[in-house]
């Protein structure tokens, strides 16, 4: 979701600026790259680390940065290139579809209300998962709830964690960047947007099934 389909990363990086400087500190550049596309408690983890205070309430900046981000998700979200036409053309070919995040479910709530709830069968959230990225768990799941091999699945990932969880799920995993550069990774196909990329394109990156 974040950086895939919408530019909300920009987002986030205003509310987690504003929380380092609630506590008094200020969040270095390495360490906002760090949590990119990872779970919310390991960006806690990260912030904590980052700002020299082991002892912080994890719960409380949690609760305060969700409800920062919750008041910017509801401003409304900005698609990034080419996401919107994708995500249409899916549906229109009747494919199932998973929005697979690692961004707590409180938040793909408001989060839905640019995507659109009937664009996805399944919605999982990183706070809904037995592992979050980069464990495979959260797109294995997604496939289970969907009723498919996950080898017939595409993935489409932004970030280093992303294409990781992906990558080990079996899914073919199609990867855009946003904030972070990607590196040429076996088994990922990088593309510089998601533009003119359609179902026809996706199915050409699954290994076809013998016999």
């Amino acid at each position: 979701m974040d950086g895939t389909l919408v530019d909300s990363e920009k987002v986030w990086e205003v509310a987690l600026h504003e929380l380092a400087a609630r506590a008094g500190g200020e969040l270095s550049p390495a360490a906002r790259r760090a949590m990119i596309g990872s779970s919310m408690a390991t960006s806690m983890r990260i912030l904590r680390d980052d700002l020299g205070q082991p002892g912080r309430d994890e719960a409380a900046d949690v609760d305060w940065l969700e409800r920062r981000v919750e008041e910017l998700f509801a401003d409304g979200l900005v698609w990034q290139p080419g996401a919107f036409e994708l995500l249409k053309a899916v549906r229109a070919a009747g494919l199932p579809t998973a929005l697979v995040t690692s961004t707590g479910r409180r938040l793909v709530e408001v989060a839905l209300d640019t995507l659109g709830r009937e664009n996805f069968d399944v919605v999982v959230c990183g706070d809904e998962v037995s592992a979050p990225k980069p464990d495979p768990a959260p797109y294995r799941t997604a496939a289970g709830l969907l009723g498919v091999e996950i080898a017939q699945c595409v993935a489409i990932e932004d970030s280093p964690t992303g294409m990781a969880s992906a990558v080990a799920s079996g899914a073919a995993v199609l990867a855009v960047p946003a904030e972070l550069e990607l590196p040429a990774t076996d088994g990922v196909h990088l593309r510089d947007s998601l533009e003119d990329v359609d179902p026809a394109f996706l199915s050409s990156l699954l290994v076809p099934i013998p016999g």
